[in-house]
């Protein structure tokens, strides 16, 4: 999969133009509730992303995703959750929670996505992945050790555990407030443009957000 140019394509203001062409989001068409609502912290709205850096619809979630996330208020917090139960989904599930604790993800995060889906490199051993951080300025044996420690490993196990909990059967999917999830492909429609998915699960998102304050 290639990706355009979205500097003149992910723009913020489409997404309210999404939302009110499309009227109010509808849940079971635009977003599902969640069968039990998840802990949350008081005063905070959580938003989660599930993703897995082999997934080519999470590849090209990522740069609207990213503007988006720079638009949110200062009572949401937003973190993601890598998933996978394979071993190569495994391992870079450890990679990103080994270099999220070194605070590398910044530096490293899009590099990962393009290596895989734009470099085609085979990232599927720790030699190999640990060979390829090496070459953008990571510590190798630093990574390693992150990755490799008790707190990751916990991480990654709590992570598959939250996905399960709230429901999310593909990626990338986002959970809102610990009450409900959208996606691209859930608000999508078959043919359409992947960017234009993804502003629309962001306008949900806005939505969703609205809801959870009482203001929607």
């Amino acid at each position: 999969m290639k990706r355009r140019d979205l500097s003149a394509l992910i723009a913020l203001a489409p997404l309210a133009d999404l939302a009110s062409a499309q009227g109010a989001p509808v849940e079971g068409k635009h977003y599902i509730r969640l069968g039990q609502a998840l802990p949350s912290t008081p005063g905070k709205i959580e938003v989660v992303e599930f993703f897995f850096y082999l997934c080519p619809h999470c590849f090209a979630f990522d740069p609207v995703l990213e503007q988006w996330v720079k638009t949110l208020p200062a009572d949401v917090t937003f973190r993601r959750v890598p998933i996978g139960t394979q071993a190569q989904l495994k391992l870079l599930a450890k990679a990103y929670y080994g270099l999220e604790s070194l605070g590398q993800t910044h530096a490293t995060h899009s590099a990962l996505f393009n290596a895989i889906h734009r470099e085609r490199l085979d990232l599927s051993t720790e030699d190999k992945l640990l060979a390829f951080l090496g070459r953008i300025g990571q510590d190798p044996a630093k990574v390693k050790q992150a990755m490799n420690s008790f707190g990751v490993q916990t991480k990654a196990q709590q992570g598959l555990k939250l996905a399960e909990s709230s429901g999310v059967d593909s990626v990338p999917q986002l959970t809102i407030a610990g009450r409900w999830r959208t996606g691209p492909g859930i608000v999508g429609a078959p043919g359409q443009a992947e960017t234009v998915s993804g502003q629309q699960a962001c306008a949900v998102a806005d939505f969703l957000i609205k809801q959870a304050r009482g203001k929607a």
